[in-house]
């Protein structure tokens, strides 16, 4: 495979693999050594036979038509690639001097009998990628390759994101975003949807736990807020009797609501919730109320400060997790992986659709980027040089061009002996 370079004009090809130039380069010159004896020996043949009639007549006609095609052919074969002997001649080295009507040659022929859409379906079919992809992940060693090779991607990836880069984030797009739009009927649908589905009661029962459990822990500083609320003039002792009848009662209120799924309480609660939900969809005194609270908070800097804090905090745990090899994100990647690789060889249909898809989106591919794919080829072509171009492509295919010598020495022999044959049949 060759390059070109990207200065302007002509440019020489750049080979990457010497060696394999290299054993062109030879096999080129022993097929040239081949041709060049064959015609050498012609030559000799008829120089020893002219004038002889009898055998050695057909002997020195077959010699002198084989010379004539190994140089007829020679003559072909090198004015592909140069002058004949540095002659100039019309019609020669037509690499060099045509190679912008190669390569646009090149293009049409790749776009006309490649880049089509039936080719290209076939092809993708016959190549069962979701059959292979499938049979190859069912090697664990291939899961946790791929498991390796995308943790590490992504771990230098979050590693790359600096801190001015998030703060740039928030303080130009996402704050910007917020502002514009309406938060209110969002947070109430999503409220009233939490609601519905009762997925708040488990939030509900968590404070109800914290609660109890902090009144049991701390009553002297229950007990303190309410002394400090009480009259000046009730006696001491009335006061803490009331305090501790209060802390009691209150303890035991919160333990009867956190035992009772039914409880008033909790109804009132969802109560509650449902009509601010509707009022933040709903009433505007309330969605302008939300609409304030939240440009209030956008307001704040510290906005900026935590979501740079919280994105630092969860990539430490992400690129902890994904550099260590027993992590759980590794571990549920393997297994994801593994599960996909799994259907994949069970579910005839899912592989259906990923060919489907794979060669929906070849064909998409080509059909939007075709002409830009082939006009490669007469770009790269232009930009080459025709002298090199010309000595590479001998390089490349010389050497079985060099057959058309050896076969022409051997054809013009057999032609040369049909028509002496046929003249001494003749007279």
């Amino acid at each position: 495979m060759t390059t070109t370079t990207t200065t302007a004009g002509p440019v020489a090809m750049i080979t990457p693999d010497p060696a394999a130039d290299a054993r062109r380069r030879r096999g080129l010159r022993r097929m040239r050594t081949l041709a060049v004896s064959l015609l050498v020996v012609a030559a000799v043949v008829y120089l020893l036979t002219v004038g002889e009639g009898g055998l050695l007549g057909y002997v020195n006609a077959g010699a002198e038509a084989s010379m004539v095609g190994a140089i007829a052919d020679w003559f072909a074969v090198t004015a592909l690639f140069k002058h004949p002997l540095g002659l100039p001649v019309p019609h020669t080295a037509l690499i060099p001097r045509r190679k912008g009507e190669l390569g646009r040659s090149l293009e049409e022929f790749v776009g006309e009998n490649f880049l089509q859409e039936g080719i290209i379906r076939d092809r993708v079919a016959s190549a069962a990628i979701s059959q292979r992809v499938g049979a190859w992940l069912a090697r664990p060693e291939h899961v946790r390759r791929v498991v390796d090779e995308a943790s590490e991607v992504a771990a230098i990836g979050l590693g790359k994101i600096r801190d001015e880069h998030v703060s740039d984030l928030v303080k130009e797009a996402l704050v910007p975003r917020f502002r514009e739009e309406p938060i209110s009927p969002l947070v109430g649908g999503l409220l009233a949807e939490t609601v519905r589905d009762r997925a708040h009661v488990g939030v509900v029962d968590l404070a109800l736990e914290e609660l109890h459990g902090w009144l049991l822990d701390n009553p002297d500083t229950l007990a303190e807020v309410l002394e400090q609320r009480a009259p000046w003039w009730a006696p001491d002792r009335l006061n803490d009797a009331v305090t501790r009848r209060v802390i009691s009662e209150l303890v035991a209120w919160i333990a009867e609501i956190r035992g009772d799924p039914h409880h008033r309480a909790r109804h009132a609660i969802d109560s509650l919730l449902v009509q601010l939900a509707d009022d933040l969809q709903h009433d505007p005194d309330t969605q302008a109320r939300m609409e304030r609270l939240k440009d209030r908070l956008l307001d704040q800097p510290q906005v900026v400060e935590s979501g740079i804090a919280l994105w630092n905090a969860l990539r430490r745990v992400l690129q902890a997790s994904l550099l260590d090899p027993d992590g759980a994100v590794r571990r549920r990647l393997a297994d994801e992986l593994a599960a996909f690789g799994t259907r994949l060889r069970e579910d005839s249909a899912l592989r259906a659709s990923i060919d489907a898809r794979a060669s929906d989106f070849s064909v998409f591919v080509v059909e939007r980027y075709g002409a830009e794919i082939t006009a490669v080829i007469t770009h790269t072509v232009e930009r080459w040089d025709g002298r090199e171009a010309a000595r590479r492509i001998e390089l490349h295919v010389g050497r079985d061009l060099q057959f058309i010598r050896i076969n022409g020495t051997i054809v013009g022999g057999l032609v040369g002996l049909v028509i002496h044959a046929v003249t001494v049949a003749v007279r």
